[in-house]
């Protein structure tokens, strides 16, 4: 990740999302020096603005999803719920 602090959360690559992730797990909300810790954790190439905002998008995201502002798609292998049968 570069440490330019004009860089897009979607310019991350999947392995950078991931490791934002663990990154998260490990330092909760009660850490110290929280972003500091997750941009260390990221390997030195993010900086804390970066992890910041890359954070508050998330948190907007997960806000969207949860509120069904964003579509579910489903896969053309699996059909909706809607049509599966228990039994």
């Amino acid at each position: 990740m570069s440490s330019n602090s004009s860089a897009s959360s979607s310019e991350w690559t999947k392995p950078q999302h991931k490791l934002f992730e663990r990154a998260l797990a490990v330092y909760d909300a009660d850490t110290p020096d929280r972003w500091h810790n997750v941009a260390r954790y990221m390997g030195g190439g993010t900086s804390v603005e970066e992890v910041r905002r890359h954070y508050q998008q998330l948190v907007v995201d997960v806000a969207r999803i949860e509120s069904d502002g964003v579509p579910f798609h489903w896969y053309a292998t699996a059909p909706p719920p809607s049509t599966l049968h228990r039994g």
